[in-house]
């Protein structure tokens, strides 16, 4: 099943991914997931696919520090995140949340609703209907915190490993 691809402009804020108004009463990621972008695009929380990603322009992410914002669209099956520049904590809470997300604004300019688009982190390599893009790979502690899923995870797997091994 090929990925869909959801285009957004810039300054997509974090009260935009994921409404204020539910701050305070959904703590579940799976319905974090429901209201992902429901005042940007009403379509994206019932049409979205495990596997989709988002291209977006710059300053994606800015506004408050929510972290549910990355979380909802993590929860939402959304793979990972090109846009031409992240807000900082964003950026922060995407690799918190397990949420790969890359810089790279020629790239994010050259993806297309129906673009294909393959994603290597590893050896920082982007391709876009076949035109390479690199881009510095993640550091080896951002791989695993991605790979385990996130902070949370990584750091439950590295604490019970030091508790394991200490045991022997």
């Amino acid at each position: 099943m090929a990925s869909r691809t959801w285009i957004y402009g810039d300054d997509v804020n974090t009260d935009v991914i994921f409404p204020g108004k539910y701050t305070y009463t959904v703590t579940d990621p799976a319905e974090m997931a429901e209201h992902a972008l429901e005042d940007l695009d009403p379509d994206f929380s019932k049409n979205v696919k495990p596997g989709d990603i988002i291209a977006a322009g710059k300053n994606f992410g800015c506004g408050s520090s929510r972290e549910q914002a990355a979380f909802a669209l993590k929860h939402a099956g959304v793979s990972f995140i090109i846009a031409a520049s992240f807000a900082r904590i964003f950026f922060r809470n995407t690799i918190n949340a397990g949420l790969p997300a890359v810089e790279h604004p020629q790239a994010a300019r050259a993806i297309k609703q129906d673009s294909d688009v393959k994603l290597d982190l590893v050896s920082g390599e982007l391709y876009v209907d076949g035109a390479g893009f690199r881009f510095a790979p993640f550091p080896t502690r951002i791989m695993d915190i991605l790979s385990a899923g996130g902070l949370v995870n990584y750091v439950k797997t590295t604490l019970l490993r030091a508790r394991n091994t200490k045991a022997r």
